[in-house]
């Protein structure tokens, strides 16, 4: 390769090992393997006759070497063991100009060990999270208290409060998306994504933040915000959710008992709730004559109501959704309008008898 040609094309990536007939260096800096293939490319080391013999040789002596280069030629005390470590380095594999290449290799490893040291530690920042948290957990209950319920109330974005969540929800996601692509460049074992405490923080900050990114997505006149506009950070955490549950899974009777503070299992329940208002809105301006259409949107709307219904039987949706400023009991307003009086279905008969108040109390048996 030509290297002062490519220079600012090539960016070295992963463990370079660097040999010669004497010893060998490694290094995983880029910067520091870019200068090393350089000087290693001026000079003359008659590499090009190899044979795979002499190949073999290196490898199979390539640990005697290091230790007996790394020891015997330090002829005087190093007392940077850094310096020691890069002279070691250059010694190894035989180049001249030594003490330039030290210098650079050095200045360009104090670099990498400065912004190693800046690197995202998740743990650094679990105290501010769990603030953030705290904070989003107080707007949920004011919000459920005026009972319109935390989804509509942000929503809306009517008072200072609605807005000053909106700093709170920058921070976690983009702390939760460092999170999930630092997790992604780890090499995953055995299904075991994220360790239980981050999988739990995971999980609840989903259920808590997406919602809020959905309300922004339906504001600003998205669709389909499941296909379109869902962050690549809450979909991997989901499916590690799912990998984990998989082999532990939580008991219906637990979440029974505590149906009044539980969050939302599906954190795209109101993306589901937008479309189905989208659909009762097309369904009842669209002309008597598109009857394709018409039946169409019917069935998704039937689709929804089991969704919804299935949801309910698991305990798996939070009771706010029944109060009475929620977009989910305006869908259902909407969509009554449209259905036949004769209309008859376990969600129907859910709503209509106010079986949700018994919901909320978690003393409905549900089969």
């Amino acid at each position: 390769m030509d290297l002062d040609s490519k220079s600012d094309d090539y960016k070295p990536f992963g463990t370079f090992l660097l040999c010669c007939e004497d010893g060998c260096t490694w290094s995983d800096n880029p910067e520091a393997v870019s200068e090393l293939l350089m000087a290693v490319e001026t000079e003359d080391t008659g590499n090009e006759e190899w044979t795979i013999n002499v190949y073999s040789r290196i490898i199979e002596q390539l640990e005697s070497m290091i230790v007996r280069k790394g020891i015997s030629q330090v002829n005087e005390p190093i007392l940077n063991s850094l310096r020691a470590g890069t002279t070691l380095q250059i010694e190894a594999i035989r180049i001249r100009n030594e003490q330039l290449l030290i210098k650079k290799l050095e200045e360009l490893e104090e670099i990498c060990m400065f912004n190693k040291g800046k690197a995202f530690d998740p743990a650094k920042k679990l105290n501010v999270i769990k603030i953030k948290m705290a904070e989003l957990e107080w707007y949920k209950k004011v919000a459920k208290a005026n009972e319109t319920g935390y989804y509509d109330c942000y929503k809306k974005q009517l008072s200072r409060r609605d807005r000053d969540i909106i700093k709170h929800k920058k921070f976690l996601t983009k702390y939760w998306k460092e999170v999930v692509a630092q997790n992604e460049r780890k090499p995953q074992k055995q299904l075991v994504y994220l360790r239980s405490r981050w999988l739990y923080a995971g999980t609840t900050y989903r259920r808590m933040v997406e919602p809020l990114d959905i309300a922004d997505y339906y504001r600003d006149g998205g669709s389909n915000y499941v296909t379109n506009g869902r962050s690549h950070h809450y979909i991997k955490l989901e499916q590690w959710l799912e990998a984990d549950e998989k082999q532990s899974r939580f008991r219906i009777d637990t979440k029974k008992q505590n149906v009044d503070v539980i969050l939302t299992d599906d954190s795209c329940f109101w993306a589901n709730v937008e479309e189905a208002r989208q659909w009762c809105k097309t369904l009842k301006t669209a002309d008597v004559g598109m009857i394709s259409e018409r039946l169409c949107l019917r069935q998704k709307l039937m689709e929804f109501e089991v969704y919804v219904m299935e949801q309910i039987k698991k305990y798996a949706v939070s009771s706010e959704i029944f109060l009475k400023g929620s977009s989910f009991m305006q869908w259902w307003k909407e969509y009554e309008m449209l259905i036949e009086p004769f209309h008859n279905s376990p969600l129907t008969d859910f709503i209509r008898n106010c079986k949700f108040q018994q919901y909320a109390s978690g003393c409905l048996a549900l089969s």
